[in-house]
């Protein structure tokens, strides 16, 4: 156990622990395990509907920590580029209709057809900078997701944490912050110092583990609590050190756990979370409950407001 002192109450799923289940069914996972809020994605609330999603979220009083995904922000040529805007700015809607606390924005690969790595990330700071107006008018606030280096070609050419923070404190704060997510960022030498710097940006705690070894499909890569190599008492220690006192999402993408009964799944999230982060009723955060808070009408984020 460690001196994070994480406790339950903080827990979130996020969807993507189990891909198979559709929103509905994905509530009520959560509402059998005691699992107090939910990350979202924006396919299984687009099948569902909206305003169906939000009011099936409220229903069950479980709290939105995020909604994945936006970005994809590298297009260079016009019409590409508008239709990433237009669907960054229509997840922005969607982000501020469910209520989450945070849009998570997996910012693009390389430019098709280039290898110009400075050209994706200046087009990434651009648009960022065009959403900025339409998430401060709305209430939500972008997330700068860091992906390992080995998904920069493909996925995200912000590849450390501090590369994050630089681009995000380029922004209003109201608008712009990052996700720190154990996966992607473990490996970082300087990654207790730059969660430190982070502050008050973090807007989302995200946790799974790396497994050895990787599978063909490295984004698969990831396991329950405890089951690889990363050591949560440091990383967790300081993003609370750091101020954020949101939920942590528990986020795995594995085709195994996939594949396992929902409901084993999400006892096990719940039961390593109180092993690893330190977790159980009565050991959350010494501010109060994000479930708590939100009822009580805080506003987003629980109770430490980012």
């Amino acid at each position: 156990m460690t001196g994070a002192g994480i406790g339950l109450e903080r827990l979130s799923l996020n969807q993507a622990t189990v891909q198979h289940l559709g929103l509905e069914d994905a509530v009520a996972l959560c509402v059998r395990h005691d699992i107090p809020a939910i990350g979202l994605w924006r396919a299984p609330v687009a099948e569902t509907g909206l305003k169906a999603s939000a009011a099936a979220v409220r229903a069950a009083g479980l709290h939105v920590s995020s909604l994945c995904r936006g970005g994809f922000l590298t297009r260079s040529d016009p019409d590409g580029r508008a239709a990433a805007l237009a669907d960054n700015r229509a997840a922005i809607a969607e982000a501020a209709e469910l209520g989450a606390d945070a849009l998570v924005l997996v910012c693009g690969g390389l430019v098709p057809g280039h290898r110009d790595l400075g050209l994706a990330r200046r087009l990434v700071a651009d648009a960022i900078g065009e959403l900025v107006p339409e998430a401060q008018r709305l209430g939500v606030r972008l997330g700068i997701e860091a992906l390992h280096p080995m998904f920069c070609a493909d996925r995200c050419v912000i590849s450390g944490l501090g590369e994050a923070i630089d681009l995000a404190m380029t922004f209003p704060a109201d608008a712009v912050g990052l996700v720190v997510d154990t996966y992607h960022v473990w490996w970082d030498a300087r990654l207790l110092d730059e969660i430190a710097r982070a502050g008050p940006r973090i807007v989302s705690y995200q946790v799974g583990d790396w497994v050895l070894p990787l599978p063909a499909d490295a984004l698969l890569g990831r396991g329950h609590l405890g089951d690889g190599v990363i050591d949560f008492g440091p990383i967790s220690a300081s993003v609370t050190a750091a101020g954020y006192g949101g939920y942590v999402e528990v986020e795995i993408f594995n085709a195994g756990i996939w594949d396992a009964p929902a409901d084993q799944t999400a006892a096990t999230v719940r039961e390593r979370f109180a092993d690893v982060l330190g977790g159980g009723p009565g050991k959350g955060a010494a501010d109060g409950t994000p479930g708590t808070a939100r009822r009580a009408g805080q506003g987003r984020g629980g109770p430490a407001s980012h």
